[in-house]
């Protein structure tokens, strides 16, 4: 976008798919997190997929079609893509609003993880603002999810239940924090007030 040189789109567009080859599940439309992990199952046998890896390719794929020319060739995929993805999150949000670190085994993890679902809930708000996604359908789903990270928020301010950088999903505490949760929550909440903001 600052250079207009369109070469560093077209090498984003070739690494993306490369890697949505790779590693992007047709059948469940989510992201596994590396190669290594296109075997590994969760405790109650489905595939392990995480929220915050899947989280940051909502958040990726909100990043490209906001700089991405209406007429680039490929637009189209990177579309369907949020789609896809927005819905099989949606069909697996917890009665909470939240999403669980490993996605497809809930009942697995005692705490929901709080930058995973935050951008989800980013990338979801973008889609209806944007008109991608529909918002009659969309909308109850980032609005429970904004008020479940709410509840994750301390008196002090602190927003918590955010689990740490680490090769494999571990175990955390409620009062847990770090910086791309909070980054994650700011953005969603950006995007949920140009939602409210629209209906006036």
């Amino acid at each position: 976008a600052i250079t207009h040189d369109k070469k560093y789109l077209d090498y984003m567009d070739h690494e993306w798919w490369l890697t949505s080859n790779e590693l992007y599940s047709p059948q469940e439309h989510l992201y596994f997190r590396d190669s290594r992990y296109l075997t590994k199952k969760e405790a109650n046998g489905r595939p392990l997929f995480w929220s915050r890896g899947n989280g940051w390719v909502m958040g990726g794929l909100v990043n490209v079609l906001e700089f991405m020319p209406a007429d680039y060739p490929s637009r189209a995929k990177y579309v369907e893509q949020l789609r896809q993805m927005a819905a099989a999150l949606a069909a697996i949000q917890s009665k909470d609003g939240l999403w669980r670190s490993g996605l497809l085994d809930p009942d697995g993890y005692a705490l929901p993880e709080i930058s995973g679902s935050a951008f989800i809930t980013y990338g979801i708000a973008y889609g209806i603002n944007a008109h991608i996604l529909d918002r009659k359908t969309y909308e109850p789903v980032v609005k429970k999810a904004w008020a479940g990270m709410l509840s994750h928020v301390y008196v002090d301010g602190r927003l918590g239940s955010i689990q740490a950088i680490d090769a494999a999903l571990g175990q955390f505490k409620p009062s847990a924090s770090y910086v791309y949760g909070v980054g994650g929550f700011l953005l969603a909440g950006s995007e949920l007030h140009k939602l409210a903001e629209s209906r006036h």
